[in-house]
């Protein structure tokens, strides 16, 4: 939650603003055509920024990134960028509307069905947000949606014990 909500004895000492010593940090990609993959991850600083790139984009792909420091270091791939900080959204075909719309959905869940993300299963919720938004695709009839649920199940029993314990 933010900062100015919480009770007193609650708050992060120090922090001002928005503050991310008591956020998870979450780290997406989503290739034009729409495939998005996204998950939780425990530090975020260039090589793992790096190491998610190259098990998910192609050795051809070309990144299309805000102005963040923290892209900086991206190595074996051409890098297109936009400035934020600069009033800058759009550079004809670069942006980052489509990660963009990705976080405003995930948020959305959050303020209105779940209200709250535990930091141990934040994963989990970002996977679920993930299937809808590769798998649900309208364009597919919901007999193959749900074949697809169907398969994911299969020989992955979840009990209530092991879910806590996780």
């Amino acid at each position: 939650g933010k900062e100015k909500n919480k009770h007193q004895h609650k708050k992060t000492q120090g922090t001002q603003g928005r503050s991310t010593k008591t956020k998870t940090p979450v780290v997406g990609m989503r290739s034009r055509g729409g495939m998005l993959v996204a998950a939780k991850m425990d530090k975020v600083n260039s090589a793992n920024i790096q190491t998610m790139i190259d098990k998910h984009a192609d050795a051809n792909a070309t990144l299309c990134t805000d102005e963040a420091t923290i892209y900086k270091g991206i190595e074996g791939y051409k890098q297109l960028m936009v400035n934020h900080s600069a009033g800058q959204y759009v550079n004809g075909i670069v942006h980052t509307n489509g990660i963009e719309s990705v976080w405003a959905l995930l948020k959305r869940g959050y303020h209105g069905v779940f209200h709250h993300f535990s930091d141990k299963h934040i994963g989990r919720y970002v996977d679920e947000f993930v299937f809808r938004l590769n798998d649900g695709n309208v364009k597919r009839s919901t007999l193959d949606r749900i074949d697809s649920i169907v398969f994911g199940f299969s020989g992955n029993r979840l009990s209530y014990k092991m879910l806590v314990l996780m």
